[in-house]
């Protein structure tokens, strides 16, 4: 099958959940610098929120270069991914509303952790469905891939942590953001692989 109409409807749908999240930015009543300060909590919960779609959608739209051939496991791998990404406006929301309480930072950090492993579970279906798509896993380095691991340690502590007080509660705020900061140094190992396939097809035949 075609891949066109699943990078169009994830791109959609990335679209719309950045859309929602920003629209939680209630404009304010006054018109003073200082009738900003209260929606400090809400500003920097949409500026980690928008940050960490953005890296699904960066990786997303790389990864889809590496697809020769889709079929329904990869589109229901690819709408679970999403379900997950659909989330992030209402713990945004939440994280930022409270002021970034235990619970709304727990949830966080499930939510994170679960669009981690979705997207483990989306290049692992991409893999496994044609052999023309382990461009992927060269790229990825599979099982080994330490930037994956740390992400999802990080996720677990961050989701953990806030359970054991405030110090528990910034503990998870400062991983989620480390983590987002890992991903957002571009990654450089798909577009390696595919210039390496790209040079070796334009080669000149050698003859022996």
């Amino acid at each position: 099958m075609n891949k066109s109409r699943l990078e169009a409807f994830s791109d959609g749908v990335l679209a719309i959940i950045i859309t929602i999240m920003v629209l939680e930015l209630r404009i304010p009543e006054g018109h003073e610098w200082g009738d900003l300060k209260p929606l400090w909590p809400k500003f920097l919960a949409y500026a980690i929120s928008f940050i960490y779609v953005g890296i699904y959608w960066n990786n997303h739209h790389h990864m889809m270069h590496t697809v020769r051939k889709v079929n329904g496991t990869i589109l229901w791998a690819n709408l679970h991914l999403l379900f997950w990404l659909s989330l992030f406006p209402f713990v945004s929301g939440w994280a930022g509303e409270s002021h970034f309480a235990a619970n709304p930072m727990t949830s966080y950090g499930f939510i994170a952790l679960m669009c981690g492993a979705a997207y483990t579970l989306l290049v692992i279906a991409i893999v496994r469905a044609d052999p023309q798509n382990n461009l992927l896993e060269q790229a990825t380095g599979g099982a080994s891939d330490r930037k994956g691991i740390l992400s999802v340690a990080g996720y677990v502590i961050a989701t953990v942590s806030p359970f054991f007080g405030q110090a528990g509660v910034i503990l998870s705020g400062v991983l989620l953001i480390a983590v987002a900061l890992m991903w957002l140094i571009p990654d450089k190992r798909i577009e390696r692989i595919l210039e390496q396939v790209e040079a070796t097809k334009n080669q000149p035949n050698r003859r022996s």
